[in-house]
């Protein structure tokens, strides 16, 4: 999911415990055992309640939709050029193809040998006292969630506007204007929030196959074919090469401990690790399918996103030397300024905010998803109802979040708002520790079963080397994450 970095973090409340916590089972023993008769039986008695891929691509699709999110726009092509360019994307390379697939393949482990989501799958691989570890994943998916949807309003309004013309304006200071008006409505942010929930709501609502798949098969390749039409027009700009350069031309004495740091993080979240979407993904595979092929598309499929972001949104920046910089203004004040001065920039525009909505709608189907895949497991729901009440806890989370940026702005928990801290403790806490718990879990606890996923494969080789990975790079990567965020 490269998922949102405006500012990182999540604080656990009331509301959102109504879905996670407070739904707990009063007697752990016994209930343990019966949640998984139950789910047991929901799986295969009644296929429409959870489902399965109906093909490998389809999986890979929806997998690498979760990863591919709003961050991999506004974040990544940001983050490479201030780290070395060319020489960063090759460390960041390495770290997504050892740490990232490592724990991809881990977490689609864990959903193929129980068939269940994260809750329900690490209590029948792990014991009883796991399956906390699973709530708290579940938890932080939906806290995502809550708050990512606020985000994923402002792409529905700015579509809309973008439609309309409205958008397209050179000066910076009346766009930064309009997009501080805009977001400090609580009307006009509040019910974006809601079409742009409703749309992730329906996709969830109508199944794995027809759902989820689906839309994986038809928002990827037209998010591609967007990002690269965009590319084609940015690239014929005056002054496009330097941004390209800047992106790409390798500057191996920038290379640092620090560089090694920022790259591990950046492949930790851009494939959306921690947070059970994995494992729930992988909970609807074949118990024959070939999970390191599909590990390694996934990662692909993500990195290629993130360098196609940067080779789309740099050139366009140097070509009308506006600051490179991050975050909502490159997204919601910068680029409509840059679409306002070029040719065809109408239809630029359009494109732009049309597939920042997909690659937003791709990550929140993923973190509704796990959520939903929870009460379907866990208290044997139907998919209807679990939908509608993520639905509604989701939006009850999201409201405060999205007031955060008007009149509860002046409301700060330990110096933060209460957005930036929702996206700090989910992003830069739980993510890292329910990545760490993962590989624990696959690489000590699990290993003997764990490894039969590669046992007569092609990729039997990989066993020693992914082992090594989970149970040694990845603490020391995640130790490193903490770190720097805290």
């Amino acid at each position: 999911m490269s998922h949102l970095p405006i500012s990182p973090s999540a604080a656990p409340s009331t509301a959102t415990a109504s879905v996670v916590s407070s739904t707990a089972p009063a007697s752990s023993a016994s209930t343990s055992s019966t949640a998984s008769t139950h789910a047991t039986h929901a799986d295969h008695s009644d296929p429409s309640v959870r489902g399965t891929w109906g093909s490998r691509m389809g999986f890979v699709l929806a997998a690498a939709g979760s990863a591919v999110g709003l961050g991999a726009v506004w974040k990544f092509p940001y983050v490479v050029g201030q780290h070395g360019g060319g020489a960063f994307l090759v460390v960041y390379l390495g770290c997504v193809l050892t740490l990232g697939v490592a724990l991809l393949l881990a977490e689609m482990t864990i959903g193929r040998l129980t068939g269940k989501s994260a809750t329900t799958a690490m209590r029948e691989l792990g014991g009883r006292g796991w399956s906390w570890v699973g709530r708290i994943a579940t938890f932080n998916a939906f806290a995502i969630l809550s708050f990512y949807v606020v985000v994923g309003g402002w792409t529905v309004a700015y579509l809309l506007r973008a439609l309309k013309g409205s958008v397209l304006a050179p000066d910076t200071l009346r766009l930064e204007a309009e997009f501080g008006a805009f977001i400090a409505d609580p009307w006009a942010s509040l019910a974006n929030m809601a079409v742009f929930l409703g749309l992730a709501a329906l996709i969830v609502a109508a199944g794995v196959q027809k759902g989820i798949e689906r839309a994986g098969k038809w928002l990827m390749p037209a998010l591609f074919l967007l990002m690269l039409a965009v590319i084609a027009r940015a690239l014929t700009l005056p002054g496009a090469m330097e941004g390209v350069a800047w992106f790409l031309k390798p500057d191996f004495s920038m290379i640092s401990g620090k560089t090694l740091l920022e790259a591990l993080g950046l492949a930790f979240f851009s494939l959306s690790l921690g947070a059970g979407m994995i494992v729930v993904y992988g909970s609807y595979l074949p118990k024959d399918a070939k999970l390191a092929g599909s590990a390694v598309w996934v990662a692909t499929l993500a990195t290629l996103a993130c360098i196609l972001a940067g080779l789309m949104i740099l050139p366009a920046v140097f070509a009308f030397g506006v600051a490179a910089n991050a975050g909502p203004g490159l997204t919601f004040i910068t680029m409509p300024a840059i679409f306002a001065q070029m040719p065809f920039g109408y239809l630029v525009a359009i494109a732009f905010f049309l597939l920042l909505l997909f690659a937003a709608l791709t990550s929140a189907v993923s973190l509704f998803e796990p959520v939903t895949a929870f009460l379907i497991d866990e208290y044997q729901w139907r998919r209807g109802p679990a939908v509608l009440a993520v639905l509604a806890a989701t939006f009850s989370l999201g409201a405060p979040a999205a007031l955060s940026f008007g009149v509860w702005s002046d409301v700060l928990l330990f110096g933060r708002t209460i957005f930036d801290l929702m996206d700090f403790v989910t992003i830069n806490l739980l993510m890292p520790a329910g990545g760490l718990c993962v590989a624990f879990l696959v690489g000590a606890r699990i290993w003997p079963q764990a490894r039969t996923v590669l046992i007569g494969t092609r990729a039997q080789w990989f066993l020693p080397v992914w082992r090594l990975i989970l149970l040694v790079l990845t603490p020391l990567a995640i130790l490193g994450i903490w770190y720097q965020s805290v």
